[in-house]
């Protein structure tokens, strides 16, 4: 039992030495997708307007121009991993609005939900939210020179004790 005890640790440790890569996976898939997304509907405001008109959207063509803009200029920060969790705000609004509207119709049960590209979206951007952008990031560095304690570090998390 020792020498799996003895593999069991140096794999932790080596994955544990990888702790920087799901934040930035996550952040570059979100954050990418919405850059994509938030830049097709600014080049296309009339379309979005009329999709949200057909959504029963109050205000269709001022909430074309927020989601657009939005999807634009958070995922862009998402990219860079910059004001992440504030970034992550009008995202996971935009995909609670979308799954509501755009989706409701086929949405029946639990299993439709989870099965959304929205609900998807969604759940990586909350898992942001609490966690944090990562050690590679802009609001890393950018913490530190304030004087703040970076927030989502693994190190600043309190390690829990053997008792």
């Amino acid at each position: 039992m020792d020498l799996v005890n003895q593999a069991r640790t140096r794999l932790l440790e080596a994955v544990g030495r990888l702790d920087w890569l799901a934040p930035l996976l996550g952040r570059l898939a979100v954050g990418l997708l919405f850059m994509s997304t938030g830049w097709g509907k600014v080049h296309d405001i009339g379309k979005v307007t009329q999709f949200f008109e057909h959504l029963g959207i109050p205000a269709p063509g001022f909430n074309a121009v927020l989601v657009g803009y939005s999807e634009l200029v958070c995922g862009s920060l998402l990219v860079l991993g910059l004001f992440t969790r504030l970034a992550t705000v009008p995202l996971i609004v935009s995909m609670t609005v979308a799954i509501l509207t755009a989706k409701r119709s086929e949405l029946h049960g639990v299993f439709d939900l989870v099965g959304f590209d929205e609900f998807t979206y969604l759940v990586v951007l909350v898992m942001i939210a609490i966690l944090g952008p990562g050690k590679i990031a802009l609001d890393y560095p950018l913490s530190r020179r304030l004087g703040w304690e970076p927030a989502g570090r693994p190190d600043a998390q309190a390690q829990p004790t053997a008792d």
